[in-house]
């Protein structure tokens, strides 16, 4: 083989290598998380399914777990960890995918991923939008009607 075939190959190799790399580093979206709280966790079987029904077991399980508000570019998602210590800290920047029925999570460049189950997803342009009129809500509460009428007839 000649030299410039060997060079060729390697170029080739390296090429192919950061290629395959850059594809497989795709496949993860970037997220921030927002919101923490403990609630009762999901049951294991089916629990997308069973979250977005609405129609699941109403009875506490017993075991509380963490609930997240993952923020992405365009969905927003509220996610149930499987156990109480899968934790992630707040306003952090996270890679995460979707995988069936599940959100798998790489945190802090870790070498396995935390799979969270999926409880809620709202569009980002809606959850904006419902966060906007919180706030104009909190900053402008709104006045009894019944003491404007009071003022009026005095």
């Amino acid at each position: 083989m000649t030299r410039f075939a060997r060079t060729k190959h390697a170029v080739l190799g390296i090429v192919l290598a950061l290629c395959c790399q850059a594809a497989w580093a795709g496949i993860y979206q970037h997220g921030t998380v927002v919101r923490m709280r403990m609630v009762d966790c999901l049951p294991v079987h089916h629990s997308f399914m069973v979250a977005m029904s609405g129609s699941g077991p109403t009875m506490p399980m017993g075991d509380v777990c963490p609930e997240y508000t993952l923020v992405s570019d365009k969905v927003v998602f509220v996610i149930v960890g499987k156990s109480s210590n899968q934790i992630i800290p707040l306003a952090d920047v996270v890679d995460f995918r979707l995988n069936k029925s599940e959100l798998a999570m790489r945190i802090d460049d870790a070498r396995h991923e935390s799979r969270f189950s999926i409880k809620e997803m709202i569009l980002r342009t809606d959850w904006d939008r419902v966060q906007k009129h919180i706030a104009d809500q909190l900053a402008n509460p709104a006045k009894p009607e019944d003491a404007s009428v009071a003022l009026r007839t005095r």
